[in-house]
């Protein structure tokens, strides 16, 4: 694995670890719907334009996807635990500019900040990675993940009951407050993680990848209201495309970069990437239909009638469904593998937007359609960590999973400009006010159908586990000795040996790096008491074992790994010169 650690020791993750970083998850993930209680009344409430008043929404989403990737980077460089309380701590600020004002301007400041906390999603479950032992690591992971929708799912009744009772402005305040007691639990239950990759924070491509991303989102999420067609939109579509693939070539060729596109660029990281757009458009779908169908009045014809506060509770199981799901993926992935639960998971999800098409005429109904699809999306939500986990090395989980969170965002975002426009073009004039109708609502769904068609085509293209991954993920294991044999079991399949001085003593706290045949390091090592030190690989071939020590001048020797433990000893009385293993 390419990581290094700190010179502290892990300390263990106690029981808590889990569900305080899932909470954190949940807390971040209602800011995407805190707003969509009141979102109709916003160009009132704010005293601006409808087109004006959208930029509260888009600005979070904007700034969601900018944070995942770059926090996600932070944190295998500094400390994933400090860049996720610094996520939360961005996030109550900008909840308590956004209590304080009733200006557009001076909300979108706030809502831009409280987006920045996407990040702690990719930083959660890198935590849990680094930290938990193999058993309890698949459930964490599915639930850390499906926080997302967890938390947008609960925020939908819960903020129109304050809505709908109190002064709008106590959602940003109850906001405040949740990621204020997200802080402190983090503070006193999660420990740091002690890994760290190696190299600077690539500024250059962090700037490169903000720049392409907002202006690629922003036509996405605006492009309904600016025109499809418009010299604006398609004017910023073509100059993503443009700082997108020079942000690329800049990346191929730095040392130590953002988003490391060689790993990107392998299958099993690939097309869960793509499938994760797919799940992403899926999920945001049902959340744009149903609650404007349920609170639609009955004289329409097809609306149901619904309050603020029941239309809510009528989506809410989407939420719950997605956290009681956690448990069930952990036994589903420990049998057939994470490709499979996902597969399942989109099977699913087509089974609830297909039945849902005949299944609009009355609440208890919606309430069905948000059960089956929570469960699909649960599932589907909960594979993908443990397919990005699956296929990097641990010091670049938190920028993977970022990079995997920003894919999701992006499914969001094209899901919410696509209906936004379905919804607009299909809807009937009533006394001046536009309304939406059940043909629209019905091809929102088919849209949702044909994008989990497209999900499941990429899941299907995913790599199959070599066999010795496919024994680890079908034998999880069922205690902590089972854990600790499965994690001594991977260092066989490496180098080991000694660090020795002079007079062939043997040096404790010698760094051992490896090195591959790129010059990328590809893992690190502190020697025991006695010398001794294990490496895993990554993969077979010729690697360059360095080693240093305080007072023994650095060593180089290179070593080919064919799959079977090979035996190195690094002798530092002889200083810069290569020996042939």
């Amino acid at each position: 694995m390419t990581h290094t650690t700190t010179d502290q020791p892990a300390r263990r993750a106690g029981g808590a670890v889990v569900p305080v970083l899932a909470f954190a998850g949940i807390v971040v993930a209602v800011m995407q719907t805190l707003l969509v209680p009141v979102i109709k009344d916003l160009p009132q409430l704010l005293d601006t334009a409808p087109s004006n008043a959208t930029w509260v929404l888009t600005s979070t989403l904007l700034s969601g996807a900018v944070a995942t990737p770059i926090m996600g980077r932070l944190g295998d460089l500094y400390g994933k635990r400090r860049m996720l309380i610094l996520s939360l701590a961005v996030m109550v600020v900008g909840a308590l500019v956004s209590a304080l004002t009733s200006q557009l301007l001076t909300m979108i400041v706030g809502r831009t900040l409280q987006g920045f906390a996407m990040g702690a999603i990719p930083l959660g479950i890198g935590l849990m990675r680094d930290m938990l032992p193999r058993e309890r690591l698949g459930s964490a992971m599915a639930l850390m993940s499906s926080s997302i929708g967890v938390g947008g799912g609960l925020a939908l009744p819960a903020a129109a009951l304050v809505a709908q009772h109190t002064n709008w402005h106590a959602l940003f305040y109850g906001a405040a407050g949740l990621g204020v007691l997200s802080i402190v639990l983090t503070l006193l239950v999660v420990p740091e993680s002690p890994m760290r990759a190696e190299g600077s924070f690539d500024l250059l491509g962090a700037l490169g990848l903000s720049t392409g991303l907002v202006l690629l989102l922003l036509p996405i999420t605006k492009g309904s209201d600016w025109g499809w067609s418009s010299g604006t939109t398609l004017g910023l579509f073509a100059a993503s495309l443009v700082v997108l693939l020079l942000w690329g070539l800049f990346e191929l060729r730095v040392k130590a970069p953002l988003v490391d596109l060689r790993t990107t660029a392998r299958p099993a990281v690939l097309f869960t990437n793509l499938a994760s757009i797919m799940v992403g458009v899926a999920f945001y779908v049902v959340s744009l239909v149903l609650p404007q169908l349920l609170q639609l009045p009955k004289a329409t014809g097809y609306g149901l009638g619904q309050s603020m506060v029941v239309a809510g509770l009528c989506v809410a199981p989407l939420g719950l469904t997605m956290m009681f799901t956690a448990p069930v993926y952990a036994r589903l992935s420990a049998k057939y593998g994470p490709k499979t639960t996902l597969i399942i998971g989109l099977l699913i999800i087509a089974l609830g937007y297909g039945g849902g098409l005949g299944l609009m005429d009355a609440a208890w109904q919606t309430i069905i359609t948000s059960v089956v699809l929570g469960a699909g999306i649960g599932l589907a939500y909960s594979s993908l960590p443990a397919l990005i986990v699956g296929a990097v090395p641990a010091s670049e989980t938190g920028a993977a999973n970022g990079l995997n969170t920003l894919m999701r965002s992006i499914g969001t975002s094209v899901s919410s400009a696509v209906i936004g426009m379905v919804l607009a073009n299909t809807a009937k004039n009533a006394g001046g006010i536009a309304i939406p109708t059940m043909h629209g609502f019905r091809v929102s769904f088919l849209i949702a159908t044909a994008a989990v068609a497209a999900g499941l085509l990429m899941a299907l293209f995913l790599p199959k586990a070599s066999r010795p991954a496919q024994q680890h993920a079908q034998l999880r294991a069922s205690s902590e000795e089972d854990a600790m044999l499965e994690r001594a079991e991977e260092v066989l399949r490496g180098f080991r040996g000694r660090v020795l001085g002079a007079d062939g003593a043997p040096v404790a706290r010698a760094k051992v790096t490896l090195i591959d045949r790129r010059g990328r390091q590809a893992g690190a090592a502190v020697s025991d008491e006695d010398g001794s030190y294990v490496l895993a690989v990554p993969a077979q071939g010729a690697y360059v074992l360095a080693a240093k020590a305080s007072g023994h001048g650095p060593l180089a020797s290179s070593a080919t790994h064919s799959g079977e433990e090979r035996a190195v000893e690094l002798d530092l009385s002889l200083p810069g010169e290569v020996v042939s293993a």
